[in-house]
């Protein structure tokens, strides 16, 4: 018996049918995040900076070791600013030693090399160590205390503030979910090979060998970082990021109940982010996406671009459905200094604006000779 084939109207409407129910299936609403018992957490997209999840945010909360991200960065600072360097031997006072919670173990009196405690630091969460370094970086603890919080300033980490390097509780220690991806985006962003070593998973010291803590190391290929943190009065937590090739997603829960929990809440944020969500990058910081005309310059023409490459987050499936365009200021007057917005690119899906990024000038453009200026001014009034 032959086979039944579909008459061509048949073909047309299966294919407009299709058609209409992918349609649909992209422009689905994105579900709810998932719910987390946490004090407070959040999902953020490294390159975008777009909030994926959050709840608690904003809340002042104690860190516990998640200090020791900014601990770390401040030693980053300073080996880029050639004031330590790696190899240096750190005396151990007997503050450091004394030191109570998670240990390196080292021993007063001794010298250990800086790496060796930075490592110590990041991968095992070493209060002796954090306390080392920071008296070997500023002379002591409260000193470099005193730049942490400078940094967390620079950072724009507003609701942040540092007493030790440790996280050990302190009335006036305290940060936020969104604060603490502050620092740790800029740590992943300026030290890419020292934010390599958050992925090491055990550090052997004195004979004495000791596991990461944050459990997605062992579970997640993706998971590349970052630190965990626990204290009876800030409960379990830990920061997470995961790279999947074109997209690197910061997760933060603070205050969980075990340490279970704060890994699978993690992951449950991570899952949620790369199932829903792709990041794509639209244009390079210095790319030209305009001209437009300069009046009373030295030029008549000034190309316009970005400070910085541009992402956007979106849901999966809309990428088609992405629109930009260029706002230029009406009427730009020399002199133009390097750095001045003369405009805007505004990204959008659909009737929604998800980006509103500035374009500079990439260089100065200086004011022109009296001929220029008299012309100009006179096609000014026409106008």
């Amino acid at each position: 018996m032959q086979p039944v084939r579909p008459r061509k109207s048949q073909c047309a409407l299966l294919l407009l049918l299709l058609f209409l129910s992918t349609s649909l299936l992209a422009q689905r609403p994105i579900p709810s995040p998932p719910q987390i018992s946490a004090g407070g957490h959040l999902l953020v997209d490294f390159d975008s900076g777009r909030v994926l999840a959050e709840n608690g945010a904003d809340n002042r909360l104690e860190p516990a070791s998640l200090t020791k991200i900014m601990t770390a960065y401040v030693i980053f600072k300073e080996l880029q600013a050639g004031n330590i360097k790696l190899d240096e031997e750190v005396l151990i006072s007997e503050k450091a030693w004394r030191t109570p919670g998670s240990r390196m173990f080292v021993e007063v009196g001794k010298k250990v090399p800086l790496e060796l405690l930075l490592k110590g630091t990041i991968i095992q969460s070493g209060n002796d160590s954090s306390v080392a370094l920071a008296e070997h970086v500023a002379g002591s603890e409260a000193t470099f205390a005193q730049m942490m919080n400078d940094h967390a300033r620079r950072l724009d980490m507003l609701d942040t503030h540092f007493a030790n390097s440790t996280g050990l509780p302190n009335i006036d220690h305290y940060t936020t979910p969104r604060d603490i991806t502050k620092v740790t985006a800029a740590s992943i962003r300026e030290f890419p090979d020292f934010y390599a070593w958050y992925s090491i998973k055990d550090l052997t010291y004195n004979k004495i060998k000791q596991r990461n803590r944050n459990l997605l190391l062992w579970r997640d290929d993706s998971v590349d970082g970052v630190k965990t943190g626990h204290t009876e009065a800030a409960g379990y937590c830990l920061v997470a990021s995961a790279d999947k090739g074109d997209m690197r997603l910061v997760s933060v829960v603070m205050g969980t109940k075990s340490e279970e929990a704060r890994a699978r809440d993690s992951q449950s944020l991570l899952n949620y982010g790369f199932r829903f969500f792709e990041t794509h990058q639209l244009y390079s910081a210095g790319q030209i996406l305009a001209d437009t005309r300069v009046w009373k310059g030295a030029v008549k023409q000034l190309q316009l671009g970005l400070a910085e490459d541009l992402h956007v987050t979106i849901p999966r499936g809309q990428y088609e459905s992405l629109s930009a365009h260029m706002v230029l200021d009406p009427r730009i007057m020399a002199p133009v200094r390097k750095g001045k917005t003369c405009g805007h690119v505004n990204v959008s899906i659909g009737d929604e604006e998800i980006a509103r990024v500035p374009l500079i000038a990439p260089q100065d453009v200086p004011g022109g000779g009296l001929w220029r200026r008299l012309v100009d001014s006179a096609l000014l009034w026409w106008q």
